[in-house]
């Protein structure tokens, strides 16, 4: 922990959640505060008068950053660096950072930071289940969990952090230091935001920046670095290759160095997609300390987070119904068609983020009977799948439900894994999940 940005005077950008935790890590550090928000409305109404009353000053529904010196500024890693705030901040030289580099700087226990395009969320949940299991005190945090300031607040006496990191946050993180850290996978995404794949694989890499011989990072195999790994960071690599030094092998995870083994057989991290994220995890917590026995039993007794191949239950017909209504991409999308039983009755479509469809093909035609199309993209997918597998489009997500149940056949699963964004039809993946199952449960009495 260090006191670089106590009593300062700062500027918060956005009313989120971090936005509130950082104002209020700040003003906690002796600094003067303002937070700005282009927004109005009655939910940051009601952030605004929290912050007031801690002695923060808040300014909604602004155009503008306010005149004045600043110390500081800790942006909402929803703000792009071509945004107008950032860019006028870089005019006045105002240094700007990150909720979670502000974090950092005060965090007193160690760190694992995990990163990637898909998966980080459930993997994060598991390492902290975990290491608490083991008698590690630990908090998810980041992305998933709660704000690092809001740990570094409530929670500082925690021996891990374990805090999931975006290349949004690592836009403005320039001295980030976990003591262990992974890159669980890489694909193309958000590159609405960044330029190309190569900065997004640049920001992705620069989480290892600052890390050094005494710390550890994992890499999945076959992933060339591209020079942006530090040298000096002692790396190990995960995946189902022969010659990994922690391999996914069916039922087991494997250590090549010790000759260690891991049982996951029959647990939700056994099979070919989740099973490199159980070998990175296992990787992660032996190094963080966590005896063998509980990272087996990590593995036995984890919950899997809601929408993320989750199994709402099998009918009386002996259909199983599965919710993935975090698949907002085709290749998660192709990872779910990948885990579940076969045969598949596929319900995909939502707002489409990427161009090519054609990939899918050869995998839809090994396990998918129909694909049972919705929202704004049904017609696309209808046109690039239709000659490789059964397709109708059904536009809404309750008729698809009422036609599949009509459908399906004892031993098949269905599978909602839109492969879209959901704002098409809905506030958020998780209210087309939630549609979802309440639509299942009443259809197939479960």
């Amino acid at each position: 922990m260090n006191g670089k940005y106590d009593d300062v005077r700062a500027l918060v950008l956005g009313a989120s959640i971090s936005g509130e935790w950082a104002a209020r890590l700040l003003m906690a550090r002796g600094g003067r505060v303002t937070l700005l928000d282009e927004g109005e409305g009655a939910k940051l109404a009601e952030v605004a008068e929290r912050l007031r009353t801690a002695g923060c000053d808040v300014l909604l529904g602004k155009r503008a950053l306010p005149e004045g010196t600043f110390d500081v500024c800790v942006a909402s890693p929803a703000f792009a660096l071509n945004h107008v705030w950032i860019q006028t901040c870089q005019q006045r030289s105002i240094p700007v950072i990150s909720e979670l580099e502000l974090g950092a700087c005060y965090w007193r226990g160690k760190m694992i930071a995990i990163t990637g395009s898909k998966g980080k969320s459930s993997l994060v949940k598991f390492c902290a289940d975990t290491l608490n299991l083991a008698g590690l005190p630990a908090s998810p945090a980041g992305n998933y969990g709660i704000p690092l300031c809001q740990l570094v607040m409530e929670k500082p006496s925690l021996a891990w952090a374990v805090v999931e990191v975006s290349s949004f946050q690592m836009e403005h993180s320039p001295t980030f230091h976990p003591q262990i850290a992974l890159l669980l996978n890489l694909q193309p995404d958000h590159l609405d935001r960044h330029a190309d794949l190569a900065e997004y694989m640049a920001l992705k890499f620069r989480m290892f920046a600052n890390m050094g011989r005494e710390d550890y990072a994992l890499l999945p195999a076959g992933l060339a670095d591209e020079g942006l790994m530090n040298p000096q960071v002692p790396c190990c690599r995960f995946g189902s290759e022969e010659g990994c030094d922690w391999r996914y092998e069916k039922g087991v995870i494997r250590q090549k160095a010790t000759g260690l083994c891991l049982d996951v057989a029959e647990t939700w991290f056994d099979n070919d997609i989740l099973g490199l994220a159980a070998a990175a995890g296992s990787a992660i917590l032996l190094s963080a300390g966590v005896p063998k026995a509980f990272i087996i039993q990590g593995f036995k007794t984890f919950k899997p987070l809601s929408h993320r191949v989750q199994v709402i239950g099998t009918d009386s017909k002996g259909v199983t119904w599965v919710d993935d209504s975090k698949a907002t991409s085709l290749t998660a999308l192709a990872a779910a068609l990948q885990m579940v039983k076969k045969p598949v009755r596929l319900i995909a479509g939502g707002l489409l983020k990427e161009k090519d469809l054609n990939f899918l093909k050869v995998l839809l035609t090994q396990t998918t009977q129909k694909v049972y199309l919705i929202g704004q993209c049904a017609g696309e997918m209808e046109d690039a799948w239709a000659s490789t597998v059964p397709c109708e489009i059904y536009g809404t997500i309750e008729r698809a439900v009422a036609a599949v149940a009509q459908d399906a056949q004892p031993n098949e699963t269905v599978l909602l894994s839109p492969g879209t964004a959901s704002f098409d039809q809905f506030s958020s993946y998780r209210e087309r999940g939630e549609r979802f199952t309440q639509l299942v449960r009443a259809v197939a009495n479960l």
